[in-house]
């Protein structure tokens, strides 16, 4: 118990995660400012370091995912649509002339005949799909992690790198989401601050402020393209078919559809967002799978990582 205890609080474990706090707090400041958040981070962080030796692998482990979020966070110090033109019109104009069709008389997207037609039902359906996005693949993970180390590895890379492959896109190509257009039309508003839109109804249903939160919280109101909440669960789909994992392999794929649905349902994305984002994920699955795995340097590196975790 007593070398455990000194492991856990030795000079360069103390180091390293005071270093690491310090230099996490300082970028974030300089960069977005300092919000509560970022305590909870460290907090968090710190806690499973210094606990046992099981909450620090755990940690380790899950810095990838950690990596991934400071990142999207820090985007909101580098809007996208101060680098590229934002596309609101003619991505409005495309969804049309794909997915439109004729109702009373007049040409419509999936979105607006939703927002025609939605019910009670299916706002709260909409709502408890869409609280799976971050949930789902975060307890997957949490799976992997104690039960197939090198698949929790390849599941978690994975991720990082379809969010990265997105975050390209976001930059390459700035999109309005539905709602924004529903509301402003093909004007561009650069300040605008995030928008539950149909997932609204959800948050009133319940007397709540759950998306009302954290679509607050938004990095970027225009990055609509891809549907990285569309991303998300087809690559935990990917992973718990190749777990073996059975009935949550079919949890997984009715999940993936119900947050493809809820995100046009919702006015969040167009379905070529939606399209995209799968496309990603397929995109990331096979980079990571044909090239990553494949290379003998980064095998060594996971073989490394995985001794710590």
């Amino acid at each position: 118990m007593n070398q455990t205890k000194s492991v856990l609080y030795s000079r360069n474990s103390i180091l390293i995660a005071f270093t690491l706090s310090l230099i996490y707090l300082l970028l974030s400041h300089y960069l977005i400012g300092f919000k509560n958040d970022q305590l909870v981070l460290i907090a968090i962080f710190n806690f499973c370091f210094f606990t046992s030796t099981v909450s620090r692998r755990f940690i380790i482990g899950f810095s990838i995912f950690i990596i991934y979020w400071i990142i999207f966070d820090s985007m909101k110090a580098f809007p996208n649509y101060k680098f590229n033109t934002v596309h609101i019109q003619d991505l409005y104009d495309k969804e049309k002339a794909i997915f439109g069709f004729n109702y009373f008389g007049k040409i419509i997207t999936p979105n607006e005949y939703w927002l025609l037609n939605g019910n009670n039902f299916l706002d709260l359906v909409a709502g408890i799909f869409y609280l799976c996005w971050i949930p789902v693949p975060l307890s997957f993970a949490t799976y992997l992690f104690f039960t197939n180390k090198d698949l929790f590895l390849h599941f978690s890379l994975t991720f990082l790198l379809v969010n990265l492959l997105g975050f390209i896109i976001y930059y390459s190509y700035p999109a309005a989401p539905p709602w924004y257009y529903q509301l402003n039309g093909s004007n561009f508003f650069p300040n605008t601050v995030g928008n539950t839109a149909g997932l609204n109804k959800f948050d009133e249903y319940f007397n709540i402020r759950v998306f009302g939160n954290l679509y607050e919280k938004g990095s970027n109101v225009f990055a609509a393209m891809p549907s990285l909440h569309s991303s998300y669960p087809l690559i935990v789909l990917y992973y718990g078919l190749k777990n073996k994992s059975g009935w949550m392999s079919l949890l997984f794929a009715t999940v993936a559809v119900g947050i493809w649905s809820a995100a046009i349902y919702t006015s969040h994305h167009y379905v070529l967002d939606v399209i995209l984002g799968i496309i990603c994920a397929l995109l990331g699955i096979f980079i990571f799978q044909k090239f990553f795995l494949k290379n003998k340097r980064f095998n060594q590196f996971l073989q490394y990582y995985k001794v710590n975790i």
